[in-house]
């Protein structure tokens, strides 16, 4: 194996590491944002939210990621430019790269498979301790912020590890949209060098190094919260 194209494409490297690191920080935490009201509304919202959401859950966990991302970069793609005004507009330099089609697709991806965690977990917080917050005199928000959304976070933290995990993993579908991330950079590599296998070895071996301490962190985060005796 030769590896001398290393000292060459590491600029290139780093670039996409940081773009594949971006990528998941803004889908999963973004789609979190989006995951625990859609989770909620689905216990307690009224039927015309309840299945609306439950309906967008069961669209993204049945159809694959790479369609929903082709759909939002070569539908959407082809919309915005039809919009009047819009390319002389503020929003046209994001909006034209392909960046902000897979963050907004990772992003839906997220809240679909992560709404319905957070509707198990919502539902797994025992009635009892509503029940006591409110006897207590807290108010709606309250009981939300301070007792259900803490106690359905800590429900979901191993599995919200996995979904990160697995988020991680799919990242490399946004170099089907032109989105130079560790993929992207890799593929030029391959491209350029007709180094197969060493290329992919060396973004493989990154990957189990991100999924390790995204494990680590989680378990971390895991110790610190208080588990009820």
């Amino acid at each position: 194996m030769v590896w001398d194209w290393l000292f060459t494409y590491w600029p290139q490297l780093l670039y996409g590491l940081w773009i594949t690191l971006v990528l998941l920080f803004l889908s999963m935490t973004l789609g979190m944002m989006l995951a625990v009201p859609i989770g909620l509304v689905q216990v307690t919202g009224p039927w015309w939210l309840k299945y609306p959401a439950r309906g967008f859950c069961t669209f993204i966990r049945g159809t694959p990621l790479l369609i929903q991302l082709w759909l939002m970069y070569y539908g959407l793609g082809q919309i915005f430019p039809m919009i009047p005004g819009l390319r002389h507009s503020f929003l046209w330099p994001v909006l034209r790269e392909g960046f902000f089609y897979a963050v907004l697709a990772f992003t839906l991806s997220t809240a679909g498979y992560e709404g319905e965690v957070m509707r198990g977990a919502f539902l797994g917080v025992p009635r009892g301790e509503l029940e006591a917050a409110r006897a207590i005199g807290m108010s709606p928000w309250q009981v939300l912020r301070r007792v259900w959304l803490p106690r359905a976070l800590r429900q979901v933290l191993p599995t919200l590890n996995g979904e990160t995990i697995l988020q991680l993993k799919s990242t490399p579908l946004a170099y089907t949209v032109t989105v130079m991330d560790l993929m992207g950079a890799t593929s030029m590599i391959r491209q350029d060098t007709y180094r197969i296998y060493e290329p992919l070895i060396f973004i493989a071996v990154i990957y189990m190094v991100i999924t390790f301490i995204i494990t680590k962190g989680f378990a971390w985060a895991e110790r610190q919260v208080p588990v009820k005796r």
